[in-house]
Order: structure tokens, then sequence, then C-alpha cells
């Protein structure tokens, strides 16, 4: 039996409704990712499953004593206490009195989802990074033991390290999961199920992200398809109807109908909302040389106005050239938009040098959004006053381009205190591509996007020839763009080639068996000198052709080995003597291509 059934749930707030007759089973065990457009009404659907609100109509069916605990994407502003009496609210509406036996498994519960969770009893609440709070909040609802735990984007606003984290406590914790999220790589390595919202409907994919991604295209074309022909013969019936007395006088009533019902059915129709069109401004090039600094260092100044302590950056020197993709990863709060800082010159270095090469001209996306006037609509935070803009020299109509950043007329005038954090990043991403730069840096510009904005973010990028400098979480974001990432460690900067899986794997890969008894000082990190053995970075396609020969080698190993087995068959040579030929020569050509695909990965992978 479902845990959860929805039969027939509609509801909605005013224009189109949100979900529209939707019907959704959920069973025991699944771990089932809900996806769609930013809007669309997926954290409405989990607040219907956890009963904060009611549907407009059809009914929810829950299970006997089926428990549910729901992670919302912004965590309450207004929790103070410790750890540990956070974590004990989750439990009082369920124990508001018990004896002595009952109080004491109570606590029992709350100590073990402490350990568990790997956090501190008696830390306050209020003084824990974003990452830890939510991880706090976790352990709130998991301490009650519920049947299905329901998350809403839980990795928005953590580090790598945290996402990491939550990937594999999930895995290990063997509940029912049903998630919001934007981390494709998060996606493809919990979710067993995907669901999808569209239009105000549900479609169940019942397969896994990968193969959800495959049969979306699919059906996406297949959906056009039909539209064209429905439209086209819209079209010529629209026409007929037109023609005049003459075809009136001949006219069938019943073809009337049926281009009455063809324009209900049009009416009808919810179009798929249209995909974020992005263009970068471009400059002139840079120079060759971007960026150089010279053993840079940074402390912020202690409370008594003295040099600091504890310093964010040290002894860090790098070179950055002109068309090098930089990821910067690290803990939050380890100094990664510190060092985009002093990069980019807005921050002097304590001790140490950055120069600039010539002809730069930068862009920043702030992660804070502070460039974004509250004070002022979307259409003026753009515009500054004017009616256009101005892309590669070319002065564009400013509510055009706001369309192509899925802004409406309507509500371009509005002030943009209303807007959601998806909608911020898309404002500050169309006020950002309206300047002239070779060099981009941008401070986690993935936060709250939706999926298919985020992929429209990354072709651009792929395909922008000037210079980049990316802090992200994002781990696929990070594999499919960046040459090289720089891992920030308690002010140590290293520089290693590829993306975060090249970083993950190299480490790993690095680490000898004893590792495991010498203390962590000893195993945070490659060096420098090491990763740099690389002859040369690989670009985008060489990485593509990298990743690609493992699988085609491994195919003409199959071939060859099916080969030889059907050669040493005596019944083999029995056959035409033109099929042996064609099989010797076959039987040539695989292993020149395994040898030239052998000599090529030595090249790409030494």
């Amino acid at each position: 039996m479902a845990l959860i059934s929805l039969q027939d749930v509609s509801i909605g707030f005013g224009g189109p409704r949100l979900l529209e007759v939707i019907n959704l089973q959920i069973e025991s065990g699944e771990c089932i990712g809900l996806l769609g457009r930013n809007g669309t009404g997926k954290s409405t659907l989990l607040k219907l499953i956890n009963g904060d609100i009611a549907p407009h109509e059809g009914t929810i069916a829950r299970g006997q004593n089926v428990r549910v605990a729901h992670l919302p994407q912004e965590v309450r502003g207004d929790l103070s206490g410790t750890v540990t009496e956070i974590i004990a609210s989750g439990l009082e509406a369920i124990t508001s009195q018990l004896d002595d036996e009952h109080q004491w498994q109570r606590q029992h519960q709350i100590d073990k989802i402490i350990s568990r969770m790997e956090l501190d009893p008696e830390a306050r609440f209020e003084v824990l990074s974003a990452g830890m709070k939510r991880r706090v909040y976790l352990a709130r609802g998991l301490v009650r033991e519920p049947d299905i735990l329901l998350l809403d984007e839980p990795t928005n606003h953590l580090d790598i390290n945290a996402i990491d984290w939550l990937e594999g406590f999930l895995k290990r914790w063997g509940g029912t999961l049903l998630f919001i999220t934007h981390d494709r790589a998060f996606l493809q390595n919990l979710a067993t199920r995907i669901i999808e919202l569209d239009r105000g409907k549900l479609i169940d994919w019942n397969c896994d992200y990968p193969t959800f991604i495959q049969r979306k295209e699919e059906r996406l074309s297949a959906e056009a398809q039909q539209n064209a022909l429905f439209d086209k013969k819209l079209a010529q019936e629209e026409a007929w109807i037109r023609r005049g007395i003459e075809a009136r006088r001949t006219r069938n009533e019943g073809r009337v109908r049926a281009l009455q019902r063809l324009r209900e059915q049009r009416k009808e129709r919810r179009e798929l909302s249209g995909k974020v069109r992005m263009k970068i401004s471009k400059e002139n090039r840079s120079g060759k040389l971007v960026i150089e600094a010279e053993n840079i260092s940074y402390a912020y100044a202690a409370a008594d106005g003295g040099p600091g302590d504890k310093p964010i950056i040290k002894d860090f020197t790098t070179t950055i050239q002109r068309g090098e993709k930089i990821g910067i990863v690290g803990a939050n709060g380890s100094g990664k938009t510190t060092l985009l800082k002093l990069l980019m010159g807005q921050l002097t270095p304590t001790h140490g040098k950055v120069e600039h090469g010539t002809n730069v001209e930068m862009a920043y996306f702030d992660q804070l959004r502070t460039q974004l006037d509250e004070s002022k609509s979307i259409f003026d935070n753009i515009g500054q006053g004017r009616d256009f803009v101005t892309i590669n020299g070319r002065s564009r109509n400013l509510m055009g381009y706001l369309e192509d950043f899925l802004f409406t007329r309507e509500g371009a005038h509005a002030p943009i205190s209303a807007l959601s954090g998806g909608e911020r990043n898309r404002l500050l991403l169309a006020r950002l591509f309206t300047q002239p730069a070779n060099l981009l840096i941008l401070d986690e510009p993935t936060n709250d996007l939706d999926i298919e904005t985020l992929e429209v973010l990354e072709d651009l990028l792929l395909e922008y020839d000037g210079t980049l400098l990316l802090v992200s979480h994002d781990r696929a974001f990070l594999n499919n763009i960046v040459t090289s990432t720089y891992i920030l460690d308690h002010g140590d900067v290293t520089e290693y080639i590829g993306g975060y899986d090249d970083w993950h794997k190299l480490i790993q890969d690095a680490k000898p068996a004893s590792n495991a008894s010498k203390p962590d000082s000893a195993k945070r990190t490659v060096s420098l000198t090491e990763t740099k053995s690389a002859p040369r970075k690989l670009g985008y396609n060489e990485k593509r052709e990298l990743e690609q020969l493992p699988k085609q080698i491994e195919t003409l190993e199959a071939e060859l080995h099916d080969l030889n087995q059907k050669m040493e068959s005596p019944d083999f040579y029995q056959q035409d003597g033109a099929i042996i030929t064609q099989a010797v020569e076959r039987l040539e050509k695989i292993q020149k291509e395994l040898s030239q695909a052998y000599e090529r990965w030595g090249e790409l992978d030494g």
C-alpha cells in the first residue's frame, strides 16, 4: 500500500492552476526527484503532502500512522537555542506528556541523531553557518523517525563538502525521500524515480535522472510535431470558413462544429514556457596575460585594529592567461569571494602583488546581489533610465531584452522586492551581460536557478572565448566548464588541472594506504608541483575525447574478442571466401584502431 496517495488534486492562486488534476503515489523506500521550472508549484506540492495546506479539489490519503518530515527551502530565522534544544523541538508535538521511561527514550533518540549527524549538542544555533543550520534543521525532522522525508532545495547555499556529506547521509538513511533540487550530480546520485511538474500536470517518468533527460527530449520533440500538425489543420479550417458567401452556402455544419472544437482545444493549450536566451556582450580581446598574482596573502584586521592573526589567503602565486576557465572551490568561509576580490583588484593583498594584463575588461556577478537596487523596478535595474541596451554593438529594445530572460511586460515595472531567488539571479545575469567583458567573474551564479536555465548558462559559458573565474558548489557545472580548479583549504590555495571530479579522483589516487594513520594535516592536498606535472591543459573538446576513449576502447576490444571467437571455429572457414576476407580485414582494422586509441589515451591522460 502507498504511504501517501494524491487523487485528482488541484490548486491555484489566481491565473492558471499550479496543479491541475494530478495523481501521485509514494511507495515505501523510494527516492524521488521532483523537477520543474521555477514557479511551477514544486514547493506547493511538498506543502500539500506535508499537510501545511489543503487542496482546492481532490483528496490526499495517508497510510495509518505515516509520519512526514519537511525541510523547507529557507530555515526559519526566529529559531534560537542550543543544537539539542532545536532538535528536541521536533518531538514536542508528539511528546507533550511522558513518564520517566519515555523521557529517557526521547533523550536517547535525540542523542542518537546528534551523533549520527556529527553535531555539537551545546553549540548555539544562532551562530552556526548556513550549512550547519540546515543540518540541524534536518536533524530536527529526522528525530521523529519519519516514514517520508521532504527536502526543498537541500543543497542551496551549501559548500561542496557539506553537499557530499548530505548525499552520503541520505544514501545511508534508507527511508523514503521526495526532494526538489537543481543540483544535477545530487539528482543523478540519489534519485531512483523522477517526477516533473509541467504546465500544471504531473508527469511520472519512473526512471533515474540520466534516462529522464533522454526521454524528456524525445517527448518534447513529439509534442512539437503534434502541435505543428494541429496548428496546420486549424489554419486550413480557418481559411475555409473565411472564403465568403459561396463557401457559407455549401459549408458542412458538422465541419463548422469541428472547427469550433479545434478553436477551443487551441485556446486551452498551455504552451511550454520559453527558454532563457542569453548572449554575452563581447569586448575586444585582452592580452594573452590576464592576471598575474605573486606571493599574495590576505588577513582581515584584528578587532583592535592591529594586523589579523588568521590569514584568509597565504602566499598564493598564479598566472591566468586569456581563455582559461578556472573554478574556485572551498568550504563556506574559506575565502573564495576574498580571493576573487584580490584577483579583481577590489582588495589589496596584505603581502605580494596582483597585476592585470592589457585591455582587460571585467564583469562581476556578486552572489549577494548587492548590485541590484531594491528601490527600483526590474526595468530600471537594467535600463538605468534608458529604454534600450547595447549588446555586441547593436541597440536592443529593453523590454524585448528582458523577455529573453523570461520577465513579462506586465511585471517589468514592479519592484524587485517581490522576486524569488531564481528570478533575482536571472535579473543579475541580464544586467551583467549588458556589460562588455573579456573577463567574467561569477560568484555562485547557479543558486536558485532551475535546471533548464542553468543548462542555458552552461552552454553560453562553454562558447565564451574570454576568460572566466567561477565560484560554484555545483559539481556538474564545474566539471562541464572549467579547465582548472583552485582549491582553498585553511588559507592554502592549490591549483589542479580539470574540474571537481578530476581533483577528487586525483587526491584519492594520491593517498597511500598508510595515510589512514596520518594526521589530517598530512593528508590535506596534493602539491601544486605534482598536479602541474601534466604537460599542458586540455581543451574542452580534448576533455570530452578523453572521457569517451575508455568506452571506445571497450567497444573495440569486445568486437575483437567476438571476432577472434568466430575465427577460431572450424565452421568459420567453410563460408564463402569473400566473407572470410572481409572478417580478416576487419580484424586488422580493429587492431589498428585499438593501437591508435591507446596511444591517444596516453597522450591525453599522460
